[in-house]
């Protein structure tokens, strides 16, 4: 790794005081708990669980802790909200989330982009980034307005600390952006730090009840504003459809689809550039390893749930759809999830197809993680069978 920027160094050196604290990580939590409010037992213990061993990454940088207590504190800060407006207002639980649309897939294949395409719709509801990170009832503009100073803050970090992240992902405080942000448990924690007990958790964990959560917070989003169709997103769907169709029965699934040889190296130069903020030094091939299986696994889990949805109900999604021509291929994708594609969508298409100004190319290759195309092919041999398949359609 190069020499950090020097923003990252500073906020290191600053925050290095509070450093300590990540020898005493249940103390941390106490502290963390004690502010946010009732969470429920259950899921507080579960937190517990993960700053406890996330603090024990011994290459994590104050930064690193500083980011682990923030994640920790949000989820508690949010659960405890949301158990709030419900217990105020029951009616919340009633509110009904109908016919959504998942976006999900191997990440880098495009699924920012279509969740944006269809996001251009009037008749679309995609969660913006600051109502994922604070999910609350509309609220006075003077509410709204710190949200979204919040969410530019922690954008505004990331793209400071790590300049390149922002031309491989750019992203928006006011933005369509994934339910990532709100799920209690995913692997994103294992971007920022090695967790290998929580890593082993989610391996045999139900995720039935965070999916349930999830409905929760769009009942939240969605109460006493228009109705509309949600449009969600996550990469982190494709491993756990089992349990969103369990908690969302009439959801339509888009499914992306992309080469995994691209996909792989793509997604570790994101890690790596997003890892770079949290920990010193960094392994990459050891990163290399551990996405790959990851990623993997999500997609064999995918695979396996994926005979179960209704025909009707899955739609696939080529990369060359949108990656290569998004004005021939945007038109098609509305077709396929029933919505109309209308000319003013058409206009503002190029929003969200365009890169950033300034962003600059992402390169990226295997080796620099130490994979070769024969291990993502291996490890992939499966999907691939069916990528040729939805490329042939």
């Amino acid at each position: 790794m190069s020499s950090a920027p020097l923003p990252l160094t500073l906020a290191n050196l600053l925050l290095r005081p509070g450093f300590g604290s990540r020898r005493t990580p249940d103390r941390a939590f106490d502290r963390l708990a004690a502010g946010a409010g009732a969470a429920g037992a259950e899921f507080t213990a579960e937190f517990r669980f993960l700053l406890r061993h996330w603090a024990r990454d011994e290459h994590l940088t104050p930064v690193g802790w500083w980011s682990a207590q923030g994640h920790v504190r949000r989820h508690l800060d949010n659960r405890a909200r949301v158990r709030r407006l419900i217990a105020e207002h029951p009616e919340i639980a009633q509110e009904p989330v109908e016919r959504p649309v998942f976006v999900v897939g191997l990440p880098r294949t495009a699924t920012t982009l279509t969740h944006g395409v269809l996001s251009l719709s009037g008749e679309h509801r995609c969660p913006r980034l600051w109502e994922l990170l604070t999910p609350d009832l509309k609220g006075t503009p003077r509410q709204r307005k710190r949200a979204i100073a919040a969410a530019r803050m922690m954008v505004g970090a990331i793209n400071l600390f790590s300049p390149r992240y922002r031309d491989i992902h750019p992203m928006s405080a006011e933005g369509p952006d994934e339910c990532t942000f709100a799920l209690p448990h995913t692997v994103m924690p294992l971007s920022q730090a090695r967790i290998p007990e929580y890593r082993a958790r989610l391996q045999t964990r139900d995720f039935t009840a965070d999916y349930a959560y999830l409905k929760q917070v769009y009942q939240v989003l969605q109460h006493g504003r228009p109705r509309r169709r949600w449009v969600l997103k996550s990469p982190l769907h494709t491993g756990n459809l089992d349990a969103l169709l369990s908690v969302f029965p009439d959801a339509t699934i888009v499914w992306t689809h992309r080469d995994p040889a691209a996909v792989v190296p793509s997604f570790c130069s994101l890690i790596e550039h997003g890892m770079a903020l949290t920990l010193r030094p960094l392994d990459l091939h050891e990163l290399g390893a551990t996405w790959l299986e990851l990623l993997s696994r999500s997609m064999t889990r995918g695979l396996a749930a994926r005979a179960a949805i209704p025909r009707e109900a899955l739609i696939d999604v080529p990369y060359s759809w949108l990656g290569s021509d998004p004005a021939s291929g945007a038109p098609k994708l509305y077709e396929a999830v029933g919505a109309r594609w209308t000319d003013a969508d058409a206009a503002r298409l190029p929003e969200v197809a365009a890169r950033p100004k300034g962003s600059r190319p992402h390169h990226y290759d295997l080796a620099r993680y130490g994979l070769t195309r024969a291990d993502v092919e291996t490890a992939f041999a499966g999907y691939n069978a069916l990528r040729a398949e939805v490329d042939r359609a």
